[in-house]
């Protein structure tokens, strides 16, 4: 490899570590710590508790999703779908670019006696129903609560990306397909591969799309929402910041969007910054709000931390060879796409 590849591979490792840096130094500047550590001792524990219950529920919710989608592919548990989830993102605390997706894809496609790249679609259509309910979140909050106009024009973003990417899933379903006579394959190799995987996509999806468990996929993913949404509310009440469910709601809402890029591990310190900055809009003194960030991050990570490792460890793989199975589906891409 030479230097300016080297110098450039170093950079995108870093970025995500100098971003988070640089957020965690704006947030705490100008804090007052002993107002912050007063905050802290004044959490009552039993909204935390209540909190905890509602966020594992929504992952609960989401494997079922998972459980749902993946049907046309195969059989495979609410449970185990939901393992996979928790195995994903504990991955996503300790590295970066979440990579924690594949490993939670790997493990189902493994578990399922299936293709990885056969389990892609039903990814993609999960991420399609959180933009869905994601966009309709801010035009339902707004009616109850004035948005800052930088939220509204996200959410006029977010609409359009939802009916550019609901008119594809229906076109995808509803379209004739070519014969396979008629299909002339590219001579490029990388097109050719890009071609196969498109082609999986696309078989995954129309299998997907055709099935009525599509539909309640879509609603268990109100469920899923609401689930989170409850458990960030429910840490505002034990933190002292009695606000109402649908500030909480716009809060949450900018926090998703701020960290829907990939970055460091976890989002340490976009998660943090995002909440500052959400909270501000509605009067929340820096100090208060720095505190509940720092508070929301770890009351609702460490249950993930603790039931993502367990969900690793009934695997029976170690986190090293998790890593390395990852590496090796990377490894074989590149040297498919460059023979």
């Amino acid at each position: 490899m030479d230097q300016p590849a080297r110098a450039l591979k170093l950079a995108k490792a870093a970025f995500p570590y100098l971003l988070a840096a640089a957020c965690l130094v704006w947030l705490f500047h100008d804090v007052q710590l002993e107002r912050l550590l007063r905050d802290v001792a004044g959490i009552r524990w039993g909204w935390v508790a209540l909190a905890i219950v509602f966020d594992i529920l929504s992952y609960l919710c989401q494997g079922w999703r998972w459980e749902l989608l993946l049907r046309p592919m195969g059989r495979i548990s609410t449970l185990r779908a939901t393992q996979a989830i928790y195995a994903g993102l504990f991955v996503n605390e300790i590295l970066p670019m979440r990579v924690g997706e594949v490993v939670r894809a790997f493990l189902v496609s493994r578990w399922m006696s299936v293709e990885f790249s056969v389990i892609v679609p039903s990814m993609v259509v999960e991420r399609l129903f959180d933009v869905v309910w994601l966009a309709a979140s801010i035009g339902l909050t707004a009616m109850f609560v004035p948005l800052p106009q930088n939220l509204l024009e996200a959410g006029d973003i977010l609409g359009l990306t939802v009916l550019l990417g609901t008119g594809g899933f229906v076109f995808v379903i509803l379209r004739k397909r070519p014969e396979q006579s008629t299909r002339t394959a590219p001579r490029w190799k990388p097109l050719r591969l890009l071609a196969s995987f498109l082609g999986t996509l696309e078989s995954g999806l129309r299998a997907i799309g055709r099935t009525r468990a599509v539909y309640l996929s879509l609603a268990v993913s109100v469920l899923l929402l609401l689930g989170q949404t409850l458990a960030f509310w429910l840490i505002m009440w034990a933190y002292g910041l009695q606000v109402s469910f649908w500030v909480g709601a716009v809060v949450l809402l900018i926090v998703r969007l701020g960290t829907a890029i990939p970055n460091a591990p976890a989002n340490l310190g976009t998660y943090q910054f995002f909440t500052v900055v959400g909270l501000a809009l509605f009067g929340v003194e820096k100090t208060q709000a720095t505190g509940f960030s720092l508070v929301v991050f770890f009351l609702l990570t460490a249950p993930l931390w603790v039931i993502g490792l367990f969900a690793i460890g009934r695997t029976g793989m170690t986190l090293r060879a998790l890593r390395g199975e990852v590496g090796r589906l990377g490894y074989s891409y590149r040297r498919r796409m460059s023979q």
